[in-house]
């Protein structure tokens, strides 16, 4: 692996980077998935790193768990899956896959509401990644842009990483209801 270390410490040195964004990744506002070179064990490694804002790890902790009592309910649920036709339309879900997404967002709102799922900050570390070393992190932020990222590669290898473990519910943005 010191080769392809070398290769992104150039690259990053060129770019005048920390870090190095993965293309192709479901990167967004709340979510970015980077390499970044630190140390593991008194040796350079590349990490490979997912980094989330609380919010987004919490909506996905709530979906999970409303998918589990979905899966409760209907014996045959694997899952809701969007199909298109030929023309990049979404085709209109089943009756039954209809009804078991209006009882996942029930769920959801029920969930939301009696607060069931807390998250808090976290840094998990996966040394059988498939590629270095996998980190996968949520932080307190509203967005991960490039300053959240660059902070939180100096603190993570400087290793003055602070977790807030205060425990945080979200609610989902509401939609405006338009008067009728």
């Amino acid at each position: 692996m010191p080769e392809t270390i070398e290769s992104l410490k150039k690259e990053l040195a060129a770019d005048q980077k920390s870090y190095k964004v993965v293309q192709g990744a479901d990167n967004s506002d709340e979510y970015v998935n980077f390499y970044f070179i630190g140390m593991y064990e008194g040796k350079e490694v590349i990490y490979d790193a997912a980094l989330y804002t609380l919010r987004l790890h919490h909506a996905s902790e709530v979906y999970e768990l409303a998918e589990h009592e979905a899966a409760k309910k209907f014996p045959n649920f694997k899952g809701i899956h969007y199909e298109e036709d030929e023309n990049g339309n979404l085709k209109p879900l089943s009756s039954e896959e209809e009804e078991i997404g209006w009882f996942i967002t029930e769920i959801i709102m029920e969930i939301e509401e009696e607060e069931t799922v807390k998250v808090q900050e976290f840094v998990d570390i996966d040394t059988n990644h498939e590629f270095g070393i996998g980190v996968d992190a949520a932080l307190n932020v509203e967005v991960v842009d490039d300053k959240v990222i660059a902070k939180f590669i100096k603190e993570f290898n400087d290793d003055t990483l602070v977790l807030d473990d205060t425990l945080f519910a979200f609610q989902s943005e509401e939609e405006e209801d338009i008067d009728e």
